[in-house]
């Protein structure tokens, strides 16, 4: 057992000399999205601080429920009679004294003309008095004409040593409460929960070390799962990721052999075994429907040995002007905050897909997509499916957005052996080598979908009929399905063409 100790932040005196330097800076206007208001005001505080002292500058923070309150001089409490927003901003145009003003959960009244304008004539008339107005919210959009007289600073997550203080404190809590009582710590369980608990902030952070801590009083290996669960919850807050607990193994999937191959020759740089090499991106999935575009996602976490992220397009669009790109790039920050992961983006095009009354959204959720490939560089291995190849811009589909394009085709001769062999053994049917050979002649141009419920309705048709499963009853089946590659002939074989020399084969 390890006692858990407290490390030196030097992240976090970057930040508030970062935020001392802006304040030096003279800007009359800082904004600073962030949940954790206690942390914000403790960042402005200490900077403040530092600054002000030179110059008589006075700090306030304001709030709509409690008005005006000077933090670094105990005036007797909050002035309730600036309170409504516009009062206090007439208050703080007319106030001849220097200050910083920490405005919390400003958002709301920036739509409001005249409150624009008095922010916007404090901010002007800085030189006569230097009033500097901290926007602190959740998220903030600034109006534009407020744009150009502002600064942001964007407060970044608990490093590792901010995390093992905080867990460092919560231990401390405990052994309070419990007589002096010291944490039993299992010293590779307090550095993976460390490691485990990046990307939360450190409200969250707390909140799964106290669980983690108080339920027994020590911290060991059995505590991590529920940890990591609890965070992939937390992360989850905009229901756009979900986690997909049971993954594939490739065992289960029929064909695919050089994306197998492929995947496992750069699983090594993924999980850091190759420390010379760069962690790979990930791949674009394009093919036939039902032919185990999916399915090939769910085992590349399965051959990584990370959990599977599923990215919800379908939730992402919203009808107000900016939230789609917001809705994205959270996500993807969560899938950072997640790594190692699989991030799978089922049916891409339907993201980025543009119709008449799109309004450039889509455009600019492609742009996030693509900046964000471009520049991530946590392990996370994007794996990305699309069925309609028309749907698709140039820049994505052009080499370096992914590490490799695959064309998943339709099944060959050995694959459906494969596929029908992997699907009859899960449902207790016994077919003989001569019986699949036969079956994979009858089930050229079937999909891997198709031939799953090939076997499917046999079953059904075995037990309507009272009889049992034979490989009569099968070809039946087989004979009475239509694939899609005979009703969609000329698109299917319009895809196939287009594959040929711009993509890999799978198979």
């Amino acid at each position: 057992m390890e006692a858990i100790v407290n490390r030196p932040d030097i992240q976090g005196q970057d930040r508030r000399g970062e935020l001392e330097t802006l304040l030096a800076s003279r800007f009359s206007i800082i904004v600073i999205e962030s949940r954790e208001e206690a942390r914000v005001l403790d960042l402005v505080r200490t900077a403040a601080g530092r600054v002000r002292r030179p110059r008589g500058w006075a700090l306030f923070q304001w709030t709509v429920t409690e008005g005006l309150n000077r933090l670094d001089v105990d005036l007797g409490g909050p002035q309730k009679i600036y309170s409504e927003p516009a009062v206090l901003l007439k208050h703080l145009k007319a106030t001849p004294a220097a200050g910083i003003y920490v405005l919390c959960d400003f958002h709301p009244y920036l739509s409001d003309p005249i409150n624009v304008r008095l922010l916007k004539d404090i901010a002007q008339s800085y030189e006569q008095v230097p009033r500097t107005i901290v926007l602190m919210s959740h998220e903030l959009t600034l109006p534009q004409e407020l744009e150009h007289l502002a600064a942001r600073l964007r407060l970044a997550l608990p490093t590792r040593d901010e995390r093992r203080a905080i867990v460092s404190r919560v231990a401390r809590e405990w052994a309070d409460a419990h007589g002096g009582q010291a944490v039993k710590a299992d010293r590779v369980a307090l550095d993976r929960l460390v490691e485990n608990l990046s990307g939360l902030s450190g409200t969250d952070i707390e909140r799964l070390t106290r669980q983690a801590i108080f339920d027994d009083g020590a911290l060991t290996l059995a505590d991590l799962p529920r940890a990591l669960s609890a965070k992939i919850e937390l992360l989850n807050r905009g229901g756009l990721l979900s986690y997909e607990p049971h993954t594939a193994k490739f065992a289960d999937v029929g064909g695919l052999k050089n994306l197998r191959q492929w995947l496992n020759s750069r699983k090594p740089a993924f999980t850091g075994a190759a420390t010379t090499l760069d962690s790979p991106k990930g791949a674009l999935l394009l093919g036939v429907q039902g032919c185990g575009k999916s399915l090939a996602a769910r085992a590349t976490a399965g051959i990584f040995g990370v959990p599977l992220l599923r990215l919800d397009i379908g939730a992402l669009y919203s009808k107000w002007h900016g939230e789609s790109e917001k809705n994205l790039r959270e996500s993807l920050h969560a899938a950072e905050a997640l790594a190692p992961c699989v991030l799978w983006v089922d049916e891409l095009e339907k993201a980025i897909a543009s119709g008449d009354g799109d309004s450039g959204t889509s455009r600019r959720v492609l742009g996030t997509f693509l900046t964000w490939l471009a520049e991530q560089r946590s392990r996370v291995f994007v794996i990305a499916t699309a069925n309609d190849i028309s749907a698709l811009p140039p820049e994505l589909v052009r080499k370096g957005r992914f590490d490799e394009i695959f064309f998943v085709d339709l099944p060959n001769r050995e694959a459906r052996i494969d596929i029908l062999t992997i699907h009859a053994h899960k449902r207790g049917i016994n077919l003989t080598t001569p019986e699949l050979a036969t079956l994979a002649e009858l089930t050229d141009g079937f999909s891997g979908a198709e031939l799953e419920q090939a076997v499917v309705s046999t079953l059904f048709a075995a037990h309507s009929q009272k009889s049992p499963i034979t490989t009569a009853l099968l070809t039946a089946e087989i004979n009475a399905t239509r694939p899609l590659s005979t009703v969609m002939a000329e698109q299917i074989t319009a895809l196939r063409d287009w594959a040929t020399d711009r993509t890999v084969p799978a198979d």
